[in-house]
């Protein structure tokens, strides 16, 4: 196989379809074609499958398309890397972060990496810390934060803070109790992530240590829809409190900290220890851990 033929099939399975490739590529369409199935050939499977409307990966496509991703942005990575042999800061770099830290830290990184590397190329992408950690291992993410990483010789880990997590619930009248014991956690129906989530993990595994388990009313995997039912009084989340700084649902909910003992998450910054890191992303990675010293720092 080749970069071309990797190229054309990572099109299609984007675009749904040979035409619309084409037409992106600006190639003719039986070329797409002949490299697709030469593809198909050399590895004997059939990697899409077409129907009248377009194409979509098979299982064997599917897994390849992963390595396929990665192959690709591994190379552009080499041509970028050497080039910044040059002695001008270019190349690209991709960083993911989870939802509840995106909203305090996209704007400062951008406003400093536009400022401080105008001719290199920043995308950052949005994701729980269980995918981020996947888009590392297959190099669609070049540095991300991530919650409570599995440890992995796959993996180079720097840990940036611990939080302490909250029961969080809808705001009632009169005052309330501000801690909650973990040994009571299991009382409240709680609206949580699916696993692998970081934080469904983390609580799975500290009440199973007491012999425990959650009251699982719903696993929701997106955080804003989360706090919006958890306002609307339909159970309970477990989250940092960072949750909800800055969220109009703040004066709608109340949070208590988990106690004796404290359940906490750790952020950690992410990068593959398989694939070399270049001089740009070296310099993303110190920017990030200075900007989050202070825009993750507690109230």
């Amino acid at each position: 196989m080749d970069l071309k033929q990797l190229e054309y099939f990572v099109n299609v399975v984007d675009l749904g379809g040979f035409s619309r490739a084409a037409r992106f590529l600006g190639i003719a369409q039986p070329a797409i074609s002949r490299q697709v199935r030469s593809l198909e050939v050399e590895l004997r499977q059939n990697l899409l499958l077409r129907n009248g409307r377009g194409a979509t990966p098979s299982d064997a496509g599917k897994r390849l398309l992963e390595h396929a991703r990665g192959i690709l942005q591994q190379v552009d990575r080499a041509r970028r890397d050497v080039d910044e042999t040059k002695g001008a800061s270019v190349g690209q770099v991709v960083v993911g972060l989870p939802p509840t830290v995106a909203r305090h830290l996209i704007v400062p990184i951008v406003r400093e990496f536009r400022q401080g590397y105008p001719r290199a190329s920043l995308s950052i992408v949005e994701g729980l810390s269980s995918n981020i950690q996947e888009w590392l291992a297959v190099g669609r993410v070049d540095v991300g934060l991530v919650y409570n990483p599995t440890a992995s010789p796959a993996l180079e880990i720097r840990r940036l803070l611990e939080e302490a997590l909250c029961l969080i619930g809808a705001r009632k009248e009169g005052r309330a109790a501000r801690t909650l014991k973990l040994a009571d956690l299991p009382r409240y129906p709680l609206i949580i992530p699916s696993r692998p989530h970081a934080i469904r993990t983390l609580v799975d595994t500290r009440l199973a240590s007491l012999g425990l388990r959650p009251q699982v009313a719903m696993e929701i995997d997106a955080v804003p829809a989360i706090l919006e039912l958890v306002a609307e009084g339909h159970g309970y989340a477990v989250l940092s409190p960072r949750a909800l700084q800055g969220t109009a649902m703040a004066p709608r909910l109340h949070s208590r900290t988990l106690v004796q003992p404290q359940l906490k998450s750790a952020l950690a910054i992410v990068t593959s220890a398989q694939r070399p890191s270049t001089p740009l992303q070296q310099a993303t990675i110190a920017m990030i851990e200075r900007l989050a010293a202070t825009a993750l720092a507690p109230a």
